[in-house]
């Protein structure tokens, strides 16, 4: 009988030992391989849904922007019953199962805290009535008034409003210093950044998310003062807007309104006030609107792309985006 010897029987378990760690080493490879093309594969699947779900938002916008021409071509009042007021929708298809669900809002029917400043002054009536509003909502007065503050220290503003329609006096000239004859009519710069929406408010001192919720039905902050409109505004801010209207009056115009009796211009607005003490030219309330903002998301399974943008509307040409955020 042969028998191996001892240097043999070492070699065959040294080669055994060798060919499992060969293929120990193969199957690591060959997984991690595997991992990466899963990966990879994922990952374009991702971009893929991306760049369509990012398609099918500008679909929606240029959508948005079309319904909002259309109204302002077939009709001069801008009112909720018009097709813009409606969701929108654009199915998905066999290609792109990403469908488009989006909202349209008239930002003129709420209270714009760009108001708060006009002319380079604080005008104390638009304080007011945030104030009025504010009150309804129930948010506390010092909160309020940090809002206030925040939103006048954003833009240029006059040293003293109260004299600045006084006509300077000869031979005077401005030194730069605020003791100046000329300094009144010297808008200070602003102070802190320029706000582009409510959530810019968080900095304030208590101002919560569910105080931003609780704000954003009847508030917005637009790039440039504005008036009210009548045909689209709550009856919260409708309230708040005019002085010596009750909530409970504002609710009754309201339900008049929106079953179809819209106001045709100012004068049936004031008309339909029924306040005769009403001092009508400081009611800044008209029925057309030109600033809206679009809210949309594009679906696709699990994978959800929103899109939020700001439009400007204008007599002759579709509404320009002044600026649009996407987030997934």
């Amino acid at each position: 009988m042969r028998t191996d010897s001892p240097l043999a029987a070492k070699q065959r378990g040294m080669a055994v030992i060798s060919a499992l760690l060969i293929a120990a080493v193969v199957a690591v490879i060959a997984g991690g391989m595997l991992t990466r093309q899963t990966l990879f594969t994922r990952s374009l699947e991702a971009e893929q849904l991306r760049v369509q779900g990012t398609a099918r938002l500008q679909g929606g916008l240029q959508l948005s922007r079309q319904l909002l021409r259309d109204a302002r071509q077939r009709d001069p009042l801008t009112r909720l019953g018009q097709p813009w007021a409606k969701p929108i929708v654009i199915p998905g298809s066999g290609q792109i199962d990403t469908p488009f669900e989006g909202q349209l809002e008239d930002e003129q029917g709420k209270f714009n805290l760009r108001n708060l400043v006009a002319n380079e002054r604080v005008d104390e009536e638009q304080v007011r009535a945030f104030e009025r509003l504010c009150q309804q909502l129930g948010v506390a007065a010092m909160v309020r008034t940090r809002i206030v503050e925040r939103v006048v220290e954003a833009y240029p503003r006059l040293l003293s409003p109260q004299r600045v329609d006084q006509a300077p006096k000869a031979n005077t000239f401005n030194s730069g210093r605020e003791t100046s004859p000329q300094a009144d009519n010297t808008p200070l710069a602003p102070t802190r950044p320029m706000l582009r929406t409510l959530q810019d408010l968080r900095s304030v001192k208590g101002v919560t998310t569910r105080l931003l919720d609780t704000l954003a039905p009847y508030v917005t902050i637009l790039p440039t003062n504005t008036w009210l409109n009548g045909n689209t505004a709550s009856a919260p801010v409708l309230a708040a807007y005019v002085p010596g209207l009750s909530l409970q009056r504002a609710e009754a115009l309201v339900r008049e309104r929106d079953g179809g009796h819209w106001f045709i211009n100012r004068g049936d607005f004031v008309n339909r006030l029924r306040m005769p003490e009403l001092e009508t030219a400081s009611v800044k309330v008209g029925i057309t609107s030109d600033w809206f903002r679009l809210r949309g998301q594009a679906r696709s399974g699990q994978r959800r792309v929103e899109l939020e943008a700001l439009l400007q509307r204008t007599e002759d040409r579709l509404p320009q985006v002044i600026w649009s955020r996407v987030g997934v």
